[in-house]
């Protein structure tokens, strides 16, 4: 029996949430929560590893775990030696610099000289440098916002997600230096049966995520209006074309990305469609 894939999580937080529901949106049980330390899924080849998101990256370079899933602001500033094999789309926030709100702005070029406090002093550096700014970075962490107020900086640059904690703590932000979203890493070397277990793994998640952006829509339609819907409903393939008990009418099945429904609804109730219902998908597979 192969031994399973070890994945690291994050222990606590948004991010820890949002990779148990998409391991269970992908059919893989495992048990999760508070004080556990790692847990065995009993339905798929994998072991759960739960840590602190800093250490993510380094247990995966040496090869402790053979995937872990972080923020991607986390994968870089670690300047690990790891690989991306997946960007998942949910935990999105930025990495951003903010100064006192009564403070005037005008470009990054006025933080020259300056003092800055992070927790990310990395991926300061390197945009700084991008930037040709000159200025004193601070490395400090938890608390990042206070720094202005008691005076060990001029400006901050932390993790955003809304904004209200630097305004609660009397900042504006005021350039961001990084985007970032939760990105599957895996260690550089995985042996075979290691990377069929990846390969597996990232055909479910693909399955999910297809699901997730596309619905499947169904509408009753007049036949001679059936072409020009079509057209705006291309589907998988071409939409499935089914005659009612109405003479002259047929209902039209199809899958369509949301952005695209939105975008086309009105020309496709123009074309003669009525009775439309647009229905989650779970699962999607090409």
């Amino acid at each position: 029996m192969a031994s399973p894939i070890r994945i690291a999580l994050q222990k606590s937080g948004r991010l820890s949430e949002d990779s148990y529901q998409l391991f269970k949106a992908c059919g893989i049980r495992f048990d999760y929560g508070t004080g556990k330390l790692k847990s065995v899924s009993s339905n798929f080849a994998a072991e759960f590893l739960f840590l602190r998101d800093d250490d993510i990256p380094g247990y995966v370079e040496d090869g402790v775990a053979d995937l872990g899933i972080v923020g991607e602001n986390v994968a870089v500033e670690t300047g690990r030696h790891v690989t991306t094999v997946h960007r998942l789309g949910f935990s999105k926030c930025r990495l951003s610099i903010a100064i006192p709100r009564g403070e005037a702005y005008t470009d990054i070029r006025d933080l020259d000289g300056k003092n800055i406090a992070t927790s990310y002093p990395r991926l300061l550096g390197t945009y700084l440098a991008e930037q040709g700014v000159s200025a004193a970075i601070h490395e400090i962490s938890g608390s990042v916002e206070i720094a202005p107020s008691i005076g060990l900086a001029e400006a901050v640059c932390d993790i955003v997600s809304s904004g209200s904690t630097l305004l609660s703590n009397g900042l504006k932000e005021v350039e961001t230096i990084f985007r970032s979203e939760a990105i599957m890493i895996a260690h550089p070397a995985l042996p075979a049966e290691k990377q069929t277990l990846l390969d597996q793994l990232l055909f479910r998640i693909n399955a999910v995520q297809a699901a997730k952006n596309n619905k499947y829509i169904v509408l009753n339609a007049p036949n001679h209006a059936i072409p020009s819907i079509a057209k705006l409903l291309p589907g998988m393939k071409a939409p499935t074309v089914t005659p009612l008990a109405t003479e002259g009418w047929s209902s039209v099945h199809s899958v369509i990305n949301e952005n695209a429904f939105w975008e086309n609804i009105e020309a496709i109730r123009a074309a003669g469609a009525e009775g439309i219902l647009v229905v989650p998908i779970e699962k999607m597979i090409n």
